[in-house]
């Protein structure tokens, strides 16, 4: 009869059972002998275990849950029993490493690309059983062990294996499979034991107030929108009609009694309504898993997981899916700029200032009482570029909005002397940030010239959407905040005093062509006492109305793509918030109605008439032609396209008087009046040209030829040339 096994020594077999052994591979699982293999077996709670084939193991005295024995082959099975009953599993100590020498050679370099692939929680066959394989980054860790349901949260079942330099430690589980709920418990450098954390590489978490992550399997995704993914870079493009609707999902509608929708509701009823009003793309705020809903989003926690408010990951894949067949474009907002220090969270991931800064001067946003990302680590910053990356390729978004730029551009930003740390050359710019920027905007252009990137960035810093060859930050446009911010004062005035401003509707553009614009009414502009849109306007009833109309066909008609938030498109009377739905029923009231369907019919106008959207970021498309008029607060501009478009002639009355105003025309015939925001449908009182105006030969405004035209009170107009005469 052969003898048991010594097993392990009394050391290993101490941190064994007090949840502290950081290297469990070196002692568990099968070592070869003689004909077979020597086994040592971890199995918490077991009272009996034997070895299939090989027989019973012994218990090792004095250390409950260890157990040695021998057994013929490596691929042996466990079968265990306690008082409770008997149950069989394979052991996972028996398992050899899922990541191979690639990824630990790109997951050291911090270039691993694909990073999503190697880290996080990836059911599959290894070595012929089901299962799940987890990896985590976690450098400074004495011990990481995976916890959950399946081995009933205790942190001593199943150590990690680390994985050398790369600071990764992983195990395959088998029998775990999707829906499996788990975390983290990582032992610190000097043997502290932290809460335990959520995957920061997790696909799915639990639902609030639960933190914990959910395993997901991301393989085999049923997409339909090949069309789509073909010739979406066309409509990405900055030749392209783009007009985005801004949605905040938990808030734009609710189901009967208060519940948000889930994403195969919003798959049908949101896409139904963008494309019915015409908008080319959808904008989602932050979707990534985050602890707090008065949040929104923008302090997210589980960066590779789409909020299970709505559903799971396939779910959110089929509401991207239902846009792209319906000919919808879906950009997501996200945050790579700071983090919530919540425990479960990124927040001293292994002990250690892990994924920020150790210094509160460069880590610490005292703005939002988050954690500013340590950019210049480069594990750190591949995690970010491979998040972005993540989002485009595994669920076909065609764009990122990148959040608060100008925080991550500036290590002074909202900060006082001395609470700063300058860079190596004494200045303000963080190097290390423009640098992770330039990184992302590089790959995910690389990864498809179709998408676009997006920066909210407020200050004027140069070169935000010019390439990266070229000195840029490598974004394909930015919110023109300067515009938004100008208008938005002009068009609260009362009406006698804006002559007075009129230069903060003209002064965009001396610098419209110096990036690549859109124009943002977000929900920035909404929210924390600002007034819904509809309340901004100085006057009441039927002229702020019309104040609201005018100033849409205004950003309509000016150089650069379009962004409203929702609600703004039906003049929602209240400011938004956040915990309940839009006011749908106001959008049946005729004013509400009259501005939705204006706005509607503006989208309809932009997408059809290249000379509104052509050149949105080139002079050669507009020209003006009352740029000076104060007096009368009219601005007249020329919209131009290719060789062959049509041009259109936009012209704006921002007084409550009724005006006959010459305009200058670039040519002859017959000119459509293509848009009168005093129309009735829109709730006016039609006062117009009787569906058009012929140009007279008479130069005016620097043109060859004039009309005559009426332009009613707080209100525009657009012609689009219709033939020679």
């Amino acid at each position: 009869m052969t003898s048991a096994p010594a097993g392990p020594n009394h050391e290993d077999a101490w941190a064994l059972i007090e949840g502290r052994h950081g290297n469990p591979f070196s002692v568990l699982g099968p070592r070869p002998s003689g004909a077979g293999y020597d086994v040592t077996v971890w199995l918490p709670g077991a009272a009996e275990v034997t070895l299939d084939p090989g027989g019973r193991a012994a218990p090792v005295e004095g250390f409950p849950g260890l157990f040695t024995g021998h057994a013929p082959r490596a691929d042996y099975a466990l079968q265990a029993a306690n008082d409770g009953g008997a149950w069989t599993c394979h052991d996972p100590y028996r398992f050899g490493p899922v990541l191979g020498e690639i990824d630990e050679y790109l997951l050291g370099e911090g270039t691993h690309r694909a990073l999503w692939d190697a880290l996080g929680a990836h059911p599959m066959v290894h070595e012929g059983v089901a299962g799940t394989q987890f990896a985590v980054w976690a450098p400074n860790a004495q011990r990481v062990s995976v916890v959950g349901d399946f081995n009933h949260w205790d942190p001593r079942a199943h150590p990690m294996r680390a994985r050398g330099a790369t600071g990764v430690w992983e195990i395959f589980l088998p029998g775990v499979a999707a829906g499996a709920v788990y975390k983290y418990d990582i032992r610190t450098p000097w043997g502290e034991t932290l809460p335990q954390k959520a995957d920061p590489v997790g696909f799915g978490s639990e639902h609030a107030p639960q933190t914990a992550s959910v395993v997901r399997d991301l393989t085999h995704p049923h997409w339909q929108d090949g069309d789509w993914m073909a010739g979406r870079g066309d409509r990405n493009s900055v030749n392209a009609p783009i007009s985005i609707y801004e949605v905040h999902l938990g808030s734009w509608r609710r189901a009967e009694g208060g519940r948000m929708l889930s994403y195969v509701e919003l798959a049908d009823q949101l896409i139904d309504y963008v494309e019915w009003m015409g908008f080319t793309h959808i904008e989602l705020m932050p979707i990534s898993e985050h602890p707090f809903d008065g949040s929104w989003g923008y302090q997210p926690v589980g960066l590779f997981a789409p909020t299970i408010r709505h559903g799971t990951a396939q779910e959110f894949r089929a509401l991207i899916d239902a846009a792209h067949r319906r000919g919808i474009g879906v950009l997501l907002d996200w945050v790579p700029g700071h983090f919530p220090s919540d425990p479960h969270g990124l927040a001293r991931f292994d002990g250690t200032a892990l994924y920020e800064h150790a210094d509160p001067r460069e880590g610490f946003h005292q703005d939002w009482n988050t954690l500013i990302f340590n950019y210049g680590r480069r594990e750190v910053m591949n995690y970010l570029t491979s998040n972005a990356l993540y989002w485009l390729k595994e669920y076909h978004l065609d764009g990122l909005r990148v959040d608060a730029v100008a925080s991550m551009l500036y290590r002074d930003y909202s900060r006082r002397e001395g609470e700063w740390v300058p860079n190596h050359h004494g200045g303000r710019e963080n190097y290390e940030a423009i640098a992770m920027l330039r990184d992302m905007n590089s790959a995910a252009y690389g990864h498809d010239t179709g998408i676009m990137t997006v920066a909210e960035e407020s200050t004027s810093y140069p070169g935000v959407s010019r390439a990266v060859d070229q000195g840029g930050l490598g974004f394909g446009f930015k919110w023109n905040m300067g515009w938004m911010n100008d208008t938005l004062s002009y068009i609260q005035k009362d009406p006698i005093h804006r002559k007075y401003h009129h230069h903060q509707m003209t002064f965009g553009l001396h610098y419209a062509w110096s990036e690549n614009f859109i124009l943002p009414i977000s929900h920035d502009e909404v929210v924390h006492g600002k007034g819904s849109m509809i309340a901004k306007m100085p006057a009441a009833g039927d002229d702020a109305f019309a104040n609201l109309r005018a100033y849409y066909a205004f950003m309509w008609g000016h150089p650069g793509k379009k962004l409203l938030f929702m609600g703004c498109e039906f003049a929602q009377g209240r400011e938004w918030n956040h915990d309940h739905s839009l006011d749908w029923h106001q959008a049946d009231l005729p004013p509400h109605r009259g501005v939705q369907v204006m706005v509607r019919d503006l989208n309809r106008l932009y997408r059809d008439t290249p000379a509104l959207y052509r050149h949105d970021t080139r002079p050669d498309g507009f020209r003006w032609l009352e740029a000076g008029d104060a007096d009368a607060s009219v601005f007249a501009w020329v919209r131009l396209g290719d060789a062959g478009d049509p041009p259109v002639v936009v012209v704006v009355n921002f007084t409550p008087v009724d005006r006959s105003y010459r305009i200058g025309l670039p040519c002859a015939g017959r000119w459509a009046e293509v848009l009168n925001t005093d129309a009735a449908i829109y709730g006016g009182q039609d006062r117009g040209n009787f569906g058009g105006i012929d140009a007279k030969d008479e130069g005016w405004h620097g043109q060859t030829h004039s009309a005559t035209v009426r332009v009613p009170p707080l209100s525009a107009v657009m012609f689009r040339h219709e033939q020679m005469t």
